[in-house]
């Protein structure tokens, strides 16, 4: 349950203090059902632009009619134009499940990333935000977002339906290496400009036993990957973050045949834009030069960018401050290489996402995001519903 002070607003502004009081109360009310609704969703992961019944559960749980937005995603609006933001996610990840759970999903997809509590916790905001919709601190929007995981982005959908501008436009995602109880509201680069890329080299096939006749794409790509683990710690200031991971390789159909073709896929990730601009370039370089070295070709594909997610200064502090009112404390400077396409949507307004902490939750078996037993507990549900009520009362004051 949050813990609800009588102090004073350390920004100036009287109904502050009751908005908050108000709001956290009323999103407590909305728990329980919030809580069976994301058992709902889990059970029914969906992937990218495909989450129809992921949206029906939301919708008939809305306290009105919400539009459709983005293919998938809906809107709900509360008061005015401009006001807050507050998103979340519908998509699932394509990982088989194996938490154990009563209702675990069964159809080969997962909510591993807590796009599930994160929609939940928003059904209940937004309920709550119904309720005292005479009252309210600013005109509040609910955006339940399609395909967060996967290309094309379901924000860059998103900015091409909304027009207007927000006050603020606010997040919050459940990560296991912070502290249950705690939220990471750090100002500045919290998550990554992010890219997926793709490397195809093309060379000359032919028998193992005879690879003097061939151009061997798999030994070129072989030395491609010890390569570009070199550039992060060569091109980029070592004090600045960034990572280069190869995750997936493909060639070849049989031990003794040289393939003409071999194929691998990247991410590319830095908190610095400018690192990330510097490490495409080399990455680029460093793969034609190492595939014209054995005589093969080669093609680089950017398949998805994102910027950098770079909270705003203000709406961060002014996070911080709100934040005991919810009973949460705010953990230590905190950022990660992680990547979010929320990081677009700072082009409608000031942005803030706020990390919601999940190690050593009750119930909760540390695994990290993306994990096939990645299981926030119940209560997380309302850790995350009170953060996004934080955000929005941050972005009401800004």
């Amino acid at each position: 349950m949050p813990v609800v002070t009588s102090t004073s607003s350390p920004h100036g502004k009287n109904r502050g203090v009751s908005s908050v009081e108000q709001l956290l109360r009323l999103v407590d009310d909305e728990l329980p059902s919030a809580i069976a609704l994301r058992e709902r969703l889990h059970a029914v992961p969906e992937s990218g632009f495909r989450e129809v019944r992921t949206a029906e559960l939301i919708a008939a749980a809305l306290p009105a009619e919400p539009r459709p937005v983005a293919g998938t995603g809906l809107v709900s609006r509360i008061g005015g134009p401009r006001g807050v933001l507050v998103r979340a996610e519908l998509d699932g990840l394509e990982i088989p499940e194996e938490t154990g759970a009563p209702f675990a999903s069964t159809n080969g997809h997962m909510h591993a990333c807590g796009h599930d509590v994160h929609s939940a916790a928003l059904v209940a905001l937004t309920r709550a935000v119904h309720r005292m919709r005479d009252e309210l601190p600013a005109p509040f929007t609910a955006v339940f977002q399609p395909s967060e995981e996967r290309h094309p982005s379901g924000a860059l959908a998103l900015l091409e339906e909304f027009t207007e501008g927000f006050d603020a436009v606010v997040a919050a995602h459940l990560h296991p290496l912070l502290a249950w109880g705690s939220i990471g509201v750090e100002p500045g680069a919290v998550n990554a400009a992010s890219d997926a890329v793709e490397i195809v080299l093309d060379g000359v096939g032919g028998h193992g036993a005879y690879p003097h006749l061939t151009s061997d794409p798999v030994l070129a790509l072989a030395q491609v990957v010890v390569a570009l683990h070199t550039l992060v710690g060569r091109r980029v200031d070592p004090t600045h973050a960034a990572v280069l991971t190869v995750g997936k390789i493909e060639a070849g159909t049989s031990e003794n045949v040289i393939p003409p073709r071999a194929r691998a896929w990247a991410t590319l990730r830095a908190l610095d834009a400018d690192d990330q601009a510097t490490l495409r370039e080399a990455v680029v370089s460093t793969i034609e030069a190492v595939a014209r070295a054995h005589g093969c070709t080669a093609t680089v594909r950017f398949t998805k960018s994102e910027p950098p997610l770079v909270n705003d200064d203000s709406l961060a502090s002014l996070a911080a401050a709100l934040a005991p009112a919810a009973g949460l404390a705010v953990a230590a400077p905190w950022r990660s290489c992680g990547g979010d396409d929320f990081a677009h949507l700072h082009r409608l307004g000031p942005a803030l996402m706020a990390f919601v902490g999940l190690r050593d939750a009750p119930g909760f078996r540390p695994r990290p995001l993306h994990h096939p037993e990645f299981l926030p507990p119940a209560e997380a549900v309302g850790a995350v519903a009170w953060t996004q009520a934080v955000g929005y009362l941050a972005g009401s004051r800004r």
